[in-house]
């Protein structure tokens, strides 16, 4: 869903790096070559509309077995690392906004609109997102320019898409306007928002689906 309104936008690209593609990370769901292959085509979008693009990296300590500081795995991935960027944040926390100059860059730029893509949909893009949208910012996240692994642990199990698919139906409750990439390419075309849902109704489809309404 989209609306007609005034906003000035900011692109971030969350650890988009090799960790995810070749080293002990790698996404497993949405195909990581399609989101990818999104991101990409956010960036240049972006690029020629103005919209400014923020490429965050995490890099953690150097005997961090991901993304450790020296690491091959701590490199952007080639295809991020080519792109035009206005600015490159580093980041050791998941959220790119905590403890780094991302919130005042944005801040001095007037942008109040932050589109999220990157990795992992369920730790830093999540983390990213509900800070900016508690600190004040409207928020877009692309579904399809993200991604998640799978995790098993003492609480249970889930695949890789069930997190990426949950935690995207969660943020777009009213946390975060969840999108495909190509929604917010016609979005930035014609000048529109995208626009979130709401937990009330998101709920009331649930039972009315489930009622067989």
């Amino acid at each position: 869903m989209t609306s007609h309104q005034t906003q000035k936008r900011a692109l971030l690209i969350i650890d988009v790096q090799n960790e995810y593609f070749t080293g002990n990370l790698r996404i497993e769901y949405p195909d990581v070559d399609q989101s990818l292959a999104n991101i990409c085509n956010a960036m240049d979008a972006a690029r020629a509309a103005g919209i400014a693009v923020v490429v965050v990296q995490h890099v953690g300590p150097e005997t961090s077995p991901i993304a450790g500081r020296g690491s091959k795995g701590a490199e952007l991935h080639p295809s991020i690392a080519k792109r035009y960027r206005d600015v490159l944040i580093e980041k050791n926390m998941t959220s790119a906004l905590n403890g780094t100059v991302l919130g005042a860059w944005l801040s001095e730029r007037e942008i109040d609109t932050l589109t999220v893509v990157g990795y992992m949909t369920h730790n830093c893009v999540t983390a990213t997102a509900l800070q900016a949208a508690k600190e004040g910012w409207r928020v877009e996240l692309l579904h399809d320019a993200c991604g998640s692994v799978s995790y098993a642990n003492a609480v249970g199990s889930a695949t890789a898409e069930e997190i990426h698919r949950i935690f995207t139906v969660v943020l777009h409750t009213g946390f975060a306007a969840v999108a495909t990439t190509g929604q917010w390419l016609s979005a930035i075309k014609n000048g529109e928002a995208l626009v979130a849902d709401n937990i009330f109704h998101s709920n009331q489809r649930a039972l009315a689906s489930r009622l067989g309404g």
